[in-house]
């Protein structure tokens, strides 16, 4: 049964082509897409996915504001931060607001594939 990912991002180019490479994976399904944090919060509760793909700088609610929300709801579903945002701060405040991991947009795409694929076959 492939796992159920939710693409978070406020650039629908980026969206498409996170969407693009992920359902090329044979054990990938891409459950659904949110443009904000509001929207991320809607879409998880409607989706139940199995991992978020989340960015940070986004319109209406950030990343780590609706990461923050989004571990009062559905604490056991892990997120990626995917973003610019890679320095030591950045970092420190992403893991207070819940996210599992991140991996910086700068990066290879492979690099994702990789922490997705570790993160689902843990689960």
């Amino acid at each position: 049964m492939p796992k159920c990912i939710l693409i978070v991002d406020d650039s629908a180019v980026i969206r498409g082509a996170l969407r693009s490479f992920l359902e090329s994976q044979p054990d990938l399904k891409v459950c659904g897409e949110a443009g904000d944090g509001m929207e991320a919060i809607a879409k998880t509760v409607e989706l139940n996915p199995d991992l978020i793909v989340l960015d940070w700088a986004m319109p209406k609610m950030n990343g780590l504001e609706a990461a923050a929300a989004l571990q009062k709801i559905t604490p056991n579903v892990p997120i990626i931060l995917f973003t610019f945002y890679t320095d030591a701060v950045s970092i420190h405040k992403a893991r207070v607001a819940g996210i599992t991991s991140i991996v910086s947009k700068t990066d290879h795409i492979n690099r994702l594939s990789e922490e997705i694929s570790r993160i689902v076959h843990a689960n």
